[in-house]
């Protein structure tokens, strides 16, 4: 029942267009929140009408009118002060003179109550978006420290506490109340009371909304159904939130919303906070083991000026300074090399890469990875360095190697090894150990229905062999090794089959998680590597590494043998959180602009 016409009625107010009247003027809240003469009021539901001098407080016990009944409970009847009433008068005017700055004509009504509220703190020198407020516990301390205490050693103790935190949660009942509030880990319950706080901080507490940050200083104890509660004695209002948080049981529902407003999702969104936390919980952790192991953490520069070290379309930017086109990188691989030119031997980086390419569940233009460059390694090191670094994180992070993933345990350990060319004989029964001829290399793919582009090789074949029939049978753990040198251009060639090299893949139910080589470190075969990317290029293949001189020049002054290695940090994050989709474990994932 709307308001207006329950107050009219309940014969509260005796005449339906003075409920209205009232109602216009901002005299009427329910439930603490000012109310309009269209709000709609149930059983149960507290109504503060100020009407003239009278504030008086009903507690709405039914919708139906009768002759034998109230439809409400009287909580209070207050007469207020001359001074209180012009004073009240005062804010109104003062609000309604600067509402034309301040209310921009597309706030919708709960936007504009709330910015009244802001105006309505300042007039009584409360500061809307508060100062410096210190902490002596969080919420999750307060749970781990005193969570094992009942309510007789809580009352022996007296334990003060000084918290902050966002209202989820708010009931009111009379002059007294409860809100949740919500920190960084975890939520604690405060019950406010009038002859507790004070008469200022209570009517602060009463205009407060979900969303407000505020602070409190009180007394732990436990509530008859035994929650633990801070009992305020102190409510600091710290930040006025302006606009509402969606409905709590529901949360931003459009996933596309809930990326582009992830600070609104972080917020509503339980599982949200979890994947952050995690994130960075795994990043250390991958950090852990490469310290671990003796490798010396390193920043290498994110604008380049040739495009290399992996086969990806570019974003590309203008430095003005220097008049030079520069690459987003899409491979943090050539510096780093570099480095173990230098004779830094064993480094790594945890950074950003850029690719001009597709945005899907397994794919965002900006992604994290770690490389990993090791001297006097090889491959077969870098087979080992991929699945202790997975394992070890997945054990200091979850304390387990099986994780759930899609509905899949995932083992991590004891990774299978195989040959690329073993596994698409095992799906097809084509053995390309056999085939050196390019035109049967087509015929077959034709046969299989395997899409072909002009510019492929029989490498290129081989791999679309492997990425049609699979792929998607890898659900374990799988290290495929032994890709064709025309796809792999910064890969040494295997000593016993030169037309294949010694890389390999990680590959866990249908996604590449990790790249790595045995590094070419002769400086013809690279130069020749990448004058035939270069004619790749020419073909059409957008994605063909161009000539890097400087690189071929470094590798002239000796690289000693290096095993090198990338692993995808978004897709592994996603593994360990059971996250389907890539933007959902990056913070700020991009996504189109949105329609009006």
């Amino acid at each position: 029942m709307r308001i207006d016409k329950y107050l009219k009625v309940s014969r509260i107010i005796k005449r339906r267009t003075v409920a209205k009247n009232v109602a216009d003027a901002d005299r009427i809240y329910i439930n603490g929140s000012l109310a309009k003469p269209g709000k709609t009021v149930k059983i149960g539901d507290i109504v503060e009408l100020h009407l003239g001098l009278k504030v008086i407080s009903i507690k709405i016990t039914s919708l139906t009118p009768s002759k034998d009944a109230d439809m409400y409970e009287l909580i209070s009847e207050e007469k207020r002060s001359v001074w209180s009433f012009f004073h009240g008068i005062y804010i109104k005017i003062r609000m309604y003179l600067r509402r034309y700055n301040m209310f921009p004509e597309d706030l919708n009504e709960q936007q504009r109550i709330r910015r009244e509220k802001m105006e309505e703190l300042r007039s009584l020198g409360v500061d809307p978006f508060g100062s410096r407020f210190v902490r002596s516990h969080t919420a999750i301390q307060i749970h781990n420290e005193f969570g094992g205490f009942d309510h007789d050693q809580l009352e022996e103790k007296k334990q003060e506490v000084t918290v902050a935190g966002r209202i989820i949660l708010k009931r009111e009942q009379g002059k007294a109340g409860f809100i949740q509030i919500q920190d960084r880990d975890s939520k604690i319950q405060v019950y406010v009371r009038l002859d507790h706080v004070g008469e200022f901080a209570y009517n602060i507490f009463k205009k407060s909304d979900l969303g407000d940050i505020v602070g409190i200083k009180g007394i732990l104890f436990r509530t008859k159904t035994n929650e633990l509660t801070v009992k305020a004695d102190e409510f600091i209002h710290l930040t006025k939130a302006l606009t509402p948080l969606p409905d709590k049981f529901h949360g931003l529902q459009d996933k596309e919303e809930a990326r582009r407003r992830r600070y609104v999702d972080l917020i509503v969104n339980e599982d949200a906070r979890r994947v952050a936390k995690l994130r960075s919980k795994i990043i250390r952790a991958i950090q852990h083991y490469f310290d671990s192991k003796d490798f010396m953490e390193v920043e290498t520069p994110v604008l380049h000026p040739i495009l290399g070290g992996a086969a990806a379309r570019p974003f590309v930017t203008h430095h003005n300074a220097l008049d030079m086109d520069f690459y987003l990188r899409i491979a943090t691989e050539l510096p780093l090399k570099r480095l173990i030119v230098g004779g830094l031997e064993r480094v790594y980086e945890i950074g950003r890469l850029f690719r001009n390419e597709g945005i899907d569940a397994k794919h965002n233009p900006e992604f994290t990875t770690v490389e990993a460059y090791m001297a006097y390694g090889d491959v077969t090191d870098m087979m080992d360095l991929v699945e202790e670094c997975m394992s070890s994180v997945a054990m200091e992070v979850l304390g387990t190697y099986d994780v759930v993933f899609d509905d899949v345990t995932i083992h991590l350990k004891d990774f299978k090894r195989a040959h690329m060319v073993d596994l698409i004989k095992e799906q097809t029964g084509v053995n390309f150990f056999e085939i050196n001829d390019l035109n049967e290399a087509v015929a077959l793919a034709k046969k299989h229905n395997v899409p072909l582009e002009k510019h492929f090789t029989l490498g290129h074949i081989i791999e679309a062999f492997f990425a049609e029939f699979v792929e998607d049978t890898l659900i374990q753990p799988t290290i495929v090794y032994g890709h064709p040198v025309e796809i792999s251009p910064l890969a040494k060639k295997n000593a016993q089959d030169p037309r294949f090299t010694d890389r390999f893949e990680l590959f866990i139910k249908g996604s590449e998680y990790a790249n790595a080589f045995s590094e070419l470190n002769d400086p013809i075969d690279q130069r020749q590597r990448f004058e035939a990317q270069l004619e790749q290029k020419s073909k059409g293949d957008e994605e063909a590494s161009e000539m890097d001189v400087d690189f071929v020049e470094s590798l002239e002054y000796g690289m000693p043998p290096t095993g090198g290695i990338g692993i995808g940090i978004d897709r592994f994050v996603m593994l360990l959180t059971n996250t389907p989709n890539i933007r959902d474990v990056i913070l700020f994932p991009h996504a189109r602009n949105k329609t009006k």
